[in-house]
């Protein structure tokens, strides 16, 4: 119990994924985000989407590769050919098409062979890890061969021209070894409360650098366990957090007093940026007291059988809560 607040001696379960990071740039922040909107669109679970992705935050001119206003994004799938057919199709329909956009990788990447340029102190760049999959390689191919190639600092960028100017693209964007599914539950005893507790926890979660919360406004209501008594679905409500089945159901998860159940769900680039995200939405709720209606903090597994990240709710409070 912190702050009135009771955090479950339990722990999230995450599972391995794929992941890279874009930076999409425009004339405008506001052009920027239209396009990292559309990209990232129907993006919430890899169970029907293909992909998990989300806006990681907004850059300033200074933080992007042209020095123009921008949004990193971060996708997530299950394997890298799916992550690389996302990429192409999200980019190609989504970016390509907004006025005054390009699309940078946001990962470190590894300069092409033999154009690799020398720090100031003469040292060569150590290769960047991982594979690459496709950004403006196979894109190119819409400018019906008036596309250009151009390498600065040893990487390949492609201009195509289109109606408002040209749409330049980096060739590729590097893959890395994502987390996924990364989550908190929070219990409370209505819903006005679950909600301000929920969009309190966001608001501190989405500061974290290297994560995304891929539902919408980063809180999910239906919550899922693995399988169902139909067959086909791999899915299906996860009924010991269902209020309305609290009577019914042999194993509840919940007291009288827990009437709205929300959860939020995190993706991110590696375990540490998973962990800081989880810690930061607990120390929100807290902050805010069991007055504030979020009474109990849970977290979704399956008995460490879904993936290796198990995500210990109470190892993540300060050692003096804990």
């Amino acid at each position: 119990m912190l702050n009135g607040v009771a955090i479950d001696d339990g722990f999230a379960e995450a599972f391995p994924m794929k992941a890279t990071r874009l930076v999409i740039t425009a004339h405008t922040p506001d052009w920027a985000r239209h396009a990292a909107v559309a990209a990232t669109g129907f993006a919430t679970s890899v169970i029907a989407c293909g992909c998990e992705a989300g806006l990681e935050r907004e850059l300033a001119p200074a933080e992007t590769p042209d020095g123009r206003p921008g949004v990193a994004v971060l996708l997530f799938a299950m394997s890298g050919k799916e992550l690389a057919k996302q990429v192409e199709r999200r980019v190609g329909q989504c970016v390509l098409t907004c006025p005054t956009t390009a699309v940078f990788a946001g990962l470190p990447q590894a300069p092409l062979p033999g154009q690799a340029v020398p720090a100031e102190d003469g040292t060569m760049p150590a290769p960047a890890a991982g594979d690459t999959v496709a950004l403006g390689r196979n894109l190119r191919f819409f400018g019906d061969g008036w596309q250009a190639a151009k390498v600065i600092a040893g990487r390949r960028y492609w201009r195509v021209p289109v109606m408002d100017g040209e749409f330049v693209a980096e060739e590729s964007t590097p893959v890395v070894k994502g987390v996924g599914g990364g989550n908190l539950l929070l219990l409370a005893r209505d819903t006005d409360a679950a909600l301000a507790g929920a969009e309190a926890a966001v608001a501190a979660m989405r500061r974290v650098p290297g994560v995304i919360l891929p539902f919408p406004g980063g809180v999910v209501r239906s919550g899922s366990k693995v399988g169902s008594k139909y067959p086909a679905l791999p899915a299906s409500t996860n009924d010991a957090f269902c209020p309305a089945l609290a009577p019914l159901v042999a194993r509840s998860a919940l007291g009288p007093q827990d009437r709205c159940v929300l959860e939020i769900v995190i993706d991110g680039l590696d375990e540490a940026a998973v962990a800081a995200a989880m810690r930061a939405g607990l120390a929100a709720i807290v902050a805010r007291g069991a007055a504030a209606g979020v009474h109990r903090i849970a977290a979704g597994n399956y008995g460490g059988k879904l993936g290796p990240f198990h995500f210990h709710l109470r190892r993540l409070l300060p050692e003096t809560a804990a």
